[in-house]
Parts: structure tokens; C-alpha cells; sequence
């Protein structure tokens, strides 16, 4: 399984923005900073926050802000909200010849189901702790900043 860009720049924003600071986010920022298109990230931006992921802000001193909700977030969730209806397999366009006889689709949606069900094991939260953790690892040991 293959993330699309638009789930890998939305998981992306929310641990970038999950970093706690006094200012809101800005695209233009976090587009600079993840190497992203702005226009992009504003389509991203725009429909995480109808899910009431993030909190958006408009006008001087507007931004972007995690929605402190969005922490409790179950990942599996979030990357199947954000891949949207996509089959693993299109077996109808073009229509494959083997699809009378073919008992691969099933297998497949199988394992994509258990691929949210592992990930769904993990909040949002979780994932940034572990990010803090592997953080104050790396700082800690000289040798693992190093990459030695």
C-alpha cells in the first residue's frame, strides 16, 4: 500500500503543527519548511479542518493550530479518511478479464483492512510521543545524532 501525497503532507502537517508554541502556524511557513506547494497545503489544509482536525484562523494574526481534540485521533482512521474511497485494485477500468474468476480483490481488501486496523492501534498522540521520545534519544547520544 501506497500513501497518495495528499494523506502524506496531511500526516505530516498535523506532527509538524503538533509542536507547541504561542503563534499560530502559517501555510506560507509550513510550506517553506516541508518543501510543499502552498497551494497544496491550503487544499490539505482546508479539508482537515472541516474534519475539525486543526483549528484555522483567518486574517492578522490568524493561522493554522492542532485541534487538541485531534490528538485522540486514531491513525488508521485519520489515513483512511485522508485516502479517501480508493480500491487497493481497480478491477473494472479497463475491465479486467479475470475478475469472474479472480479471488485476489478479496485478499487484498483483506490486507488493506488490516492495514488500518494495525495503524488504528495508535493515537495521534502516541505517534508524537514516540517522536519526542526518538527526539531526546537522539539528542542524548552523540553517536545516534551523528548517524554513526
Amino acid at each position: 500500500m501506497q500513501l497518495n501525497k495528499f494523506t502524506d503532507y496531511a500526516l505530516r502537517i498535523l506532527m509538524y503543527i503538533s509542536r507547541p508554541r504561542d503563534s499560530a502556524y502559517t501555510i506560507a511557513e509550513i510550506a517553506a519548511d516541508l518543501k510543499v506547494s502552498q497551494n497544496h497545503l491550503v487544499k490539505i489544509v482546508h479539508f482537515m479542518g472541516k474534519q475539525n482536525w486543526l483549528i484555522t484562523t483567518r486574517g492578522k494574526g490568524g493561522g493554522i493550530r492542532l485541534n487538541p481534540e485531534a490528538v485522540h485521533l486514531q491513525v488508521g482512521e485519520a489515513v483512511r479518511i485522508l485516502q479517501g474511497e480508493n480500491p487497493i485494485v481497480e478491477c473494472n477500468n479497463p475491465p479486467c478479464v479475470l475478475r469472474s474468476n479472480c479471488g485476489l480483490k478479496s485478499i487484498l481488501d483483506q490486507a488493506l483492512e488490516q492495514f488500518y486496523q494495525h495503524l488504528n492501534q495508535y493515537t495521534l498522540s502516541e505517534v508524537l510521543a514516540r517522536s519526542n521520545a526518538k527526539n531526546n534519544k537522539t539528542i542524548q547520544n552523540g553517536i545516534e545524532l551523528l548517524n554513526l
